[in-house]
């Protein structure tokens, strides 16, 4: 169970989506939350510039740093959250990952804009889930409805737009009967049975032209059979999560295809995607490889990584 949960903020609206996402979660786990904010110093002297930039110095951008970590803090105590910031000067990816040794739940946003540069929610959300040492969660920001605005994504980022979040209702894991995945499965499980969400249980199985990857294998191999294979083996590691997590009857889907491939798919009528990373499998590789920007990037719904550093939470 979450007790601390760290969300990277830079100000843009894409960062306040992420905020809100992690403000619930607090709420729900009754955790602490961290709101921090990293800035970079120029790399140039204040006297090789213009007048109209003489203001720009390394305390004026600390200032501004401070006041987007103070910002989501205090929305975070308005919600009823036990919430403190962190600022720091450096890379926000290596900040993040450097707290999250002491954390248990790490929130960042794709598709930053304007604020504190776009670095923290570009970069850091690739970045980030390869290295943390707890579970990380990437909130797209298409993913919240912006009041009065009938795009998120055209939304201005400096006018502050109420966010409306929608239910967890439905929740997609990734399996492929690697540790992470059999981690993944059993916290989204719980997941589910907290929120009363259904669960689906997802696993690949690239074998026709479409994804290729096993399209070699010999014409006397019994295709179906080996879906119907991966099948077993995910419903007997299904029936083992569910000694420990009673109570709930998730929905087993494996089918033709990438992990990535489905997973962006079924992202567009989830509402939280769950993934345990360097997998041996349909998902194998995936989501800390070329492809994982597929999930990563592309996904309509929230992502919660699970990878090797993470399996002990």
């Amino acid at each position: 169970m979450a007790k601390q949960i760290v969300v990277g903020v830079d100000g843009s609206t894409a960062s306040r989506i992420a905020l809100a996402w992690a403000i619930r979660q607090a709420q729900r786990k009754q955790a602490n939350l961290v709101a921090l904010c990293s800035y970079s110093l120029p790399s140039f002297t204040v006297a090789s510039l213009d007048g109209g930039y003489a203001a720009l110095d390394d305390a004026a951008i600390a200032e501004g740093a401070r006041q987007v970590a103070e910002e989501a803090k205090q929305a975070a105590t308005s919600a009823g959250v036990n919430a403190s910031t962190m600022v720091v000067p450096g890379d926000a990816a290596a900040a993040l990952i450097e707290i999250s040794k002491e954390s248990d739940l790490v929130v960042v946003g794709t598709k930053g804009g304007s604020g504190i540069p776009e670095r923290l929610l570009g970069t850091v959300s690739s970045a980030l889930p390869a290295h943390a040492s707890c579970p990380t969660v990437v909130v797209p920001r298409c993913w919240a409805r912006l009041e009065g605005d009938d795009n998120a994504e055209s939304s201005a980022q400096d006018d502050h737009p109420v966010i409306e979040l929608p239910p967890v209702r439905k929740i997609v894991v990734g399996v492929d009967g690697s540790v992470t995945s059999q981690v993944a499965l059993r916290i989204a499980m719980r997941e589910a049975k907290d929120l009363g969400a259904e669960l689906v249980v997802v696993g690949g199985v690239p074998i026709a032209s479409g994804s290729g990857l096993l399209a070699w294998l010999p014409a006397a191999i019994d295709r179906n059979q080996v879906v119907e294979d991966v099948r077993r083996g995910i419903e007997r590691l299904v029936d083992q999560a569910k000694m420990e997590i009673p109570d709930i009857d998730p929905e087993l889907v494996v089918m033709d295809g990438t992990g990535a491939e489905l997973l962006t798919r079924f992202s567009r009528t989830a509402d939280l995607l769950v993934l345990g990373s360097r997998g041996r499998g349909g998902f194998a590789g995936l989501l800390l490889g070329s492809t994982s920007q597929a999930v990563l990037h592309h996904s309509d719904c929230p992502v919660l990584v699970i990878n090797k550093r993470t399996e002990i939470h």
